[in-house]
């Protein structure tokens, strides 16, 4: 657990030390330069720590950068810049608790599903023409995969599409058109 100095200091104090006396200087706290070489050299490492705690990638990901934020913020509250990841990994413990807890109560607190809502077996038919969809994509061409994928899982623009494949605006919609007609053969012969 790092050391927190009680108030900021704007520069080295002198604090008395409580044996023989003697004087001892307190750093001004971590630097933002420290800092930065500690998020490069660590980010990954701090990662893995809240993927131990958490379950997705993006919570993981929202907790270390908060975790940097809250350093970076008390900063000069820091005595010790050595222990910065130290302090940086219990901030990611702590704040991967918090957001547990509140999953936790998210979960205590849903409602009952209400008698409108899909039934199971609804369910299950989606899933079996999900699984069918997916089934058929594999079954395309690269090209015209990478096309659908990207123009309607990943809601891009054709456009957007042609610069991400690195292709025509035309391959694209060529690519797309004919995707989509294999797509409907395999998907009409299913049913």
């Amino acid at each position: 657990m790092p050391v927190i100095a009680p108030m900021p200091a704007a520069r080295p104090a002198q604090l008395p030390s409580q044996r023989e006396g003697a004087e001892e200087t307190v750093a001004a706290g971590t630097t933002v330069d420290h800092l930065t070489e500690t998020y490069r050299a660590h980010y990954r490492s701090l990662l893995g720590l809240a993927a131990l705690l958490l379950d997705d990638t993006a919570s993981c990901e929202d907790v270390v950068q908060e975790a940097f934020i809250r350093v970076h913020s008390a900063r000069n509250r820091v005595r010790d810049p050595e222990k910065t990841l130290a302090y940086l990994r219990q901030t990611v413990v702590n704040l991967s608790r918090s957001a547990l807890r509140r999953r936790i109560l998210g979960l205590k607190l849903l409602s009952k599903p209400m008698p409108d809502m899909a039934s199971a077996e609804e369910g299950a038919y989606d899933q079996l023409e999900r699984d069918a969809l997916i089934k058929a994509m594999k079954g395309l061409q690269r090209r015209q995969r990478e096309v659908l994928v990207l123009r309607y899982f990943s809601d891009m623009t054709e456009a957007q599409v042609a610069q991400t494949l690195g292709i025509s605006l035309g391959s694209v919609k060529a690519y797309g058109s004919r995707g989509i007609a294999a797509l409907r053969v395999v998907m009409e012969a299913q049913a």
